[in-house]
């Protein structure tokens, strides 16, 4: 029997996902920085998922904005380096939440995020994480991801 390997982006496919186009900047930056064989992305919010976690958001719901986070940005990595393949580590996240100041939840929404990772690259999708509340995030995401990966070429 043959063993083949299958690409991230067959198990996006697989999954449903289509990566859709990269989103413009915000401002005056970059959406990631290449140094060495690492990647700095920018963080990404999303178009779709407005609003304050434990006020007008569900975790469940932050759940998704975190899942859209990061397939906004795998389109990132993917426009940077071709392929999803060329990923050798997904290294750190750091996650904002847009909270009411009683919330706590900030890591069960970050899963959306990390669960997304480890389907997409297995074991090489295990990552350090952050995941903070913040008061307010830039046009009312309810959720915004930065992301270190370690790269190969």
């Amino acid at each position: 029997m043959k063993n083949e390997t299958i690409s991230p982006e067959q198990r996006l496919e697989e999954l449903g996902i289509t990566l859709p186009p990269i989103r413009p900047s915000a401002g005056n930056y970059i959406s990631c920085v290449r140094t060495g064989n690492l990647i700095f992305t920018a963080g990404q919010g999303t178009d779709e998922y407005r609003g304050k976690l434990g006020e007008d958001v569900t975790v469940e719901v932050g759940y998704d904005a975190a899942k859209q986070c990061m397939i906004n940005l795998l389109t990132v990595i993917k426009h940077e380096l071709g392929e999803l393949s060329k990923v050798r580590k997904v290294v750190k996240l750091l996650g904002f939440v847009n909270s009411s100041p009683s919330f706590i939840d900030q890591p069960k929404v970050l899963n959306g995020a990390s669960d997304l990772l480890v389907q997409v690259f297995g074991e090489k999708g295990r990552h350090g994480r952050s995941a903070v509340g913040m008061a307010q995030l830039p046009n009312n995401n309810a959720v915004e991801i930065e992301m270190i990966l370690e790269i190969e070429e």
